[in-house]
């Protein structure tokens, strides 16, 4: 570096898990990283009871950890160290509780439960181990003057007003995101805020203790739990403590139906009668009482940046509902595809006062490339609530599953199940919806057809047994309801 040369400098807005990460990218290529983030140090124990818990566990899948693994730090394997793969969906059905398991994959892929906060933690020492990078906490961005790079910032704790300056402002300051705010005093920004009319309330199922004395897991921890209620639904996922984390969805509707604690058990009673004997009803009713009933929002926006000064990512830029596991994966992605569109347009980490334009290149480059992919997972999220609440049950969601997964397995290029390329692949969000709508009528006619032969099949073969005329009649059911819907895409 010549005299006249200096490092770029950046402050991020930010230091979730996207922040944290984003921080790491930089400074592995030289440029001076200053972090600002509003909450105190979550790394230490006295702060951590001021700061709102926020545990719904992340899913962590490919997206994700191939970011992590971008930065050449191995910070994929120290996460997974305490994550735990899950292989599939164990769906509780009924009242009694009967479990049906569902597998994510064909080849046995695997998606990871891992705590937000420890994630979050080892993001951030992570970063801070780097020499160029430093993290500063309990300081709120009151307004960014983006053409000259400055912040004004406040201290939570003593109200004291900080100034800072950089080259480049990062918002990954989540869905109310204030750097968001700034920009649009800078760009015609098309914003969308939409709250849907569930909630959820955090949950949990203790470990027990097993015949030696030592906690044991109280179900089967290679498995995402889910309760589907078509209106509503309860999801667990395993810690490495041997308990699981418990997520109740439903519309805030039911939530003010419930006053008291024979209300609440009587709820429980009548739709998860087998999670009050794994919760226990004094666990329940304490936590269900005393844990917040959360919102659930999505946000839109575009562009993500402003010339080379500004750029928003993750909750900042597209906030999603939680019902695809993607939220941090394609926060992470966001990471990893800005750091190789600066590789891309050769983005120098000096400058050494001549113009170069190729920054402001790049982030123009990352709003077009990545409009369509954002708006296609903020889809797929919605839409996944509706599956997993309602359609995990349907005959025809299951035939049309088991179809696309034969057919995988014997034509693994011409077709591929949306969930394993949207949680198992690198494959662009709308690149991967396109396809499925693509595969979607043919698949669909396939299980019409594999139905109803192999209801006619019962029908001749068992003629003399109810059980098997009942079976039948089930599969005949699902495929003409099948067939139904293959005859409405195909005049469509």
């Amino acid at each position: 570096m010549t005299t006249a040369e200096k490092p770029r400098s950046v402050a991020i807005v930010g230091a979730g898990p996207v922040g944290a990460l984003m921080a790491v990218y930089l400074a592995n290529r030289g440029w001076n990283v200053h972090v600002y983030e509003t909450r105190p140090d979550m790394r230490l124990p006295e702060n951590t009871a001021k700061i709102q818990n926020r545990s719904i566990n992340l899913a962590l899948s490919t997206r994700g950890l191939t970011a992590l693994k971008g930065t050449g730090l191995a910070l994929d394997e120290l996460i997974m160290k305490s994550g735990l793969p899950m292989r599939g969906r164990m769906l509780h059905i009924g009242n009694e509780g009967h479990l049906v398991s569902q597998d994510y994959g064909v080849h046995g892929e695997c998606i990871n439960s891992v705590d937000r906060a420890k994630l979050n933690e080892d993001l951030i020492t992570a970063a801070e181990e780097l020499s160029n990078v430093k993290v500063s906490f309990n300081l709120a961005l009151k307004r960014a003057d983006l053409d000259k790079g400055t912040l004004t910032l406040e201290n939570k704790e003593t109200k004291e007003i900080v100034k800072a300056h950089a080259d480049l402002i990062i918002g990954c300051d989540g869905a109310y995101s204030s750097v968001r705010s700034s920009l649009m005093r800078y760009v015609r920004l098309d914003f969308g805020q939409e709250y849907i009319p569930h909630g959820y309330c955090e949950l949990s199922i203790p470990a027990k203790i097993g015949a030696d004395g030592k906690p044991e897991f109280a179900m089967d921890p290679e498995h995402l739990h889910i309760w589907p209620r078509h209106k509503f639904m309860m999801i667990a996922l395993p810690n490495p403590d041997k308990s699981f984390t418990v997520t109740l969805f439903m519309p805030f509707a039911n939530f003010e139906m419930i006053h008291n604690e024979s209300d609440l058990i009587n709820f429980f009673e009548q739709y998860f009668a087998d999670a009050i004997k794994l919760m226990g009803k004094d666990l329940l009713i304490k936590e269900y009482f005393k844990n917040p009933k959360g919102s659930l929002v999505m946000v839109r926006a575009n562009p993500y940046h402003y010339k080379d000064r500004c750029i928003i990512l993750g909750d900042a830029a597209h906030s999603m509902v939680p019902f695809y596991g993607q939220g941090m994966n394609c926060g992470f992605e966001d990471v990893r595809i800005l750091d190789s569109l600066l590789s891309e347009f050769n983005v120098k980490s000096t400058q050494d006062g001549e113009a170069d334009n190729s920054l402001a290149l790049a982030l123009e480059a990352y709003t077009e490339r990545r409009a369509k992919d954002l708006k296609a997972i903020c889809e797929l999220a919605l839409y996944n609530y509706t599956e997993m609440r309602h359609g995990v049950t349907s005959p025809v969601y299951l035939m049309r599953k088991k179809v696309e997964s034969w057919l995988h397995l014997l034509v693994p290029s011409k077709v591929i199940p949306l969930y394993t390329m949207v949680s198992f692949s690198n494959r662009p969000y709308s690149e991967a919806y396109a396809r499925h709508h693509k595969q979607g009528f043919w698949l669909t006619v396939a299980g019409a057809a594999l139905g109803l032969g192999t209801a006619a099949g019962l029908l001749v073969a068992g003629w003399k047994q109810r059980r098997q005329l009942k079976d039948a009649a089930g599969l005949l059911k699902a495929a003409f309801l099948t067939a139904a819907q293959s005859a409405q895409k195909l005049v469509q």
